[in-house]
C-alpha cells in the first residue's frame, strides 16, 4: 500500500490537526453538484499502484483501473501527481476531488475523509538485502493475520523483534504500516523514514538500512528492477483486520455523491472481473478484497 500501497497511511498528529481544522472551518455541507470532471490525485511514484511513465502521463494499476471507472460513470477524470505529503490537505481544499494513491481504509481517516468501498487488499511483509537478518520468505506460506490487538499479534511480533533487534528499518512516510513497526519496533530498532519508497531501496540496497517494510505486491512488482535484484522479501506476509478493510479512493465527505457513483462502479469492475484481471497484469497476484 501502498502500501500505495500502497499504501497506505497514517497521518502524523500535526496533519491531523490541520485537517480537522480545514474540516472545522468547512461549515454546512454543500450542495449537491452536478459532477462532469473530476481532479484525481496520485503519487505517480509508487509503482505498480501508479507511477509516471517518460513523456509524464501516469500508469499502473489505479490509473488503468481508474480509467475503466470514470467510463462506467461517464465522467472525464483528470489525473494528476501530488506528493503523498499534500494529498488530505489538496483534497479538502478543493485542489482535487478524489484521492487514488493505494490508500487503506482506515478509522482513524474515516474521521476526516470517506472512502469508496474497497478495490483492493494487501499483505505486507519486511524485505533485506543480507537474508542472515531475516530468512527469505516462501513463496508458497499462508499469509500471518493480525488483528491490531497486542494479546493475540504478540507472538508473531516477538518473533520478528528478536531477529530485528538493534538493525535499522525503513519505511515510507505517512503510511499504514507506520504504526505497527513503531508500536512494535521503536523501542529496539532505529526506524529510518524515507519520502519514497524507491528512495528507501536504494539504501537497502547499499546496505544504509537493514530491513524495510512494505506492501507485498509493491516488492513483487519491483523485483526486477536493477537495485531490487539485491532486495528480498523476507519473514512472513502479514495480512488481516490490523491494516483495515483495504484500499480505497478518498473523498470529502461532502461529495457523498460523488463517492456513490464511484462505489458503484468499484462493484461492478469487482463482478465482472476488472480488477482481477488488472491486478494480475500488474501485481502477478489476486488483490481483489
Amino acid at each position: 500500500m501502498k502500501v500505495n500501497k500502497a499504501s497506505r497511511t497514517m497521518l502524523s498528529k500535526v496533519v491531523m490537526g490541520a485537517v480537522l481544522g480545514a474540516v472545522a472551518l468547512a461549515g454546512a455541507p454543500a450542495q449537491a453538484k452536478e459532477w462532469k470532471s473530476v481532479t484525481i490525485a496520485l503519487e505517480g511514484g509508487y509503482a505498480p499502484w501508479n507511477l509516471t511513465l517518460p513523456g509524464g502521463k501516469l500508469g499502473g494499476f489505479e490509473p488503468e483501473l481508474v480509467a475503466n471507472l470514470c467510463q462506467r460513470i461517464k465522467l472525464q477524470c483528470n489525473l494528476v501527481a501530488q506528493d503523498w505529503d499534500g494529498m488530505i490537505p489538496g483534497l479538502q481544499a478543493g485542489k482535487f476531488d478524489v484521492l487514488m494513491d493505494a490508500i487503506s481504509i482506515t478509522p482513524e481517516r474515516e474521521k476526516i475523509i470517506a472512502f469508496s468501498r474497497p478495490y483492493a487488499a494487501t499483505p505486507a511483509t519486511f524485505a533485506v538485502s543480507d537474508t542472515k537478518i531475516l530468512p527469505k520468505a516462501s513463496p508458497g506460506a499462508a499469509v500471518v493475520k493480525l488483528t491490531g490487538d497486542p494479546k493475540t499479534d504478540q507472538p508473531t511480533v516477538d518473533a520478528l523483534r528478536k531477529q530485528l533487534k538493534g538493525k535499522t528499518i525503513g519505511i515510507q512516510s505517512g503510511t499504514v504500516y507506520t504504526k505497527f513497526i513503531n508500536d512494535g519496533f521503536k523501542d529496539i530498532s532505529t526506524i529510518r523514514v524515507y519520502k519514497t519508497s524507491p528512495e528507501r531501496d536504494l539504501d537497502l540496497a547499499n546496505g544504509r538500512i537493514d530491513a524495510s517494510f512494505d506492501d507485498v505486491t509493491y516488492y513483487a512488482a519491483n523485483s526486477d528492477k536493477k537495485e531490487s535484484a539485491q532486495i528480498s522479501m523476507a519473514g512472513p506476509k502479514i495480512g488481516g483486520p490490523i491494516w483495515g478493510p483495504g484500499e480505497g479512493l478518498a473523498f470529502r465527505k461532502q461529495d457523498a455523491d460523488l463517492k456513490a457513483k464511484f462505489d458503484t462502479a468499484i462493484a461492478d469492475a469487482l463482478k465482472d472481473g476488472t480488477v482481477k484481471k488488472l491486478s494480475d497484469k500488474w501485481f502477478k497476484t489476486d488483490v481483489t478484497p
